[in-house]
């Protein structure tokens, strides 16, 4: 089992089995919801994934078509990522993590948005668009 939760603790959440994924993300999206030059991210299973506590005080933003980004409205901690592709899968922040996911990142994507004054030496692949 996995749990986080935002920055004020008003929204808890819990995946019940292990994350698949972890990924840098360097979209314009990720950086401007994050606030950060590039966003770390667990892929889980939709159906693993539940909001324990807090429910009342998520919100959501459609940043594209199909991409609904869910945060806390009480302190604006951005918490996970439903997306049409690939079905089945949602993103989580990995910083609103409570501990170790028990994986580590494989690649970078959207790396053709990354920040200009972002540096890439980790020898990770680097894909320009999304996972395929």
């Amino acid at each position: 089992m996995i749990s986080g939760h935002c920055l004020c603790g008003a929204v808890r959440y819990q995946i019940d089995g292990e994350a698949v994924l972890m990924m840098y993300c360097h979209c314009e999206e990720c950086r401007r919801a994050t606030g950060s030059s590039l966003n770390t991210s667990i892929f889980v299973r939709r159906e693993d994934f539940r909001v324990i506590s807090g429910e009342e005080v998520v919100g959501h933003h459609e940043s594209s078509p199909g991409n609904r980004r869910h945060f806390c409205t009480k302190c604006g901690s951005p918490l996970f990522k439903h997306f049409p592709q690939p079905p089945g899968l949602i993103t989580v922040r990995a910083g609103t993590l409570d501990g170790d996911p028990g994986l580590r990142p494989t690649a970078h994507i959207w790396v053709s948005e990354k920040a200009p004054w972002t540096e890439i030496n980790d020898g990770l692949p680097q894909h320009q668009r999304g996972p395929s």
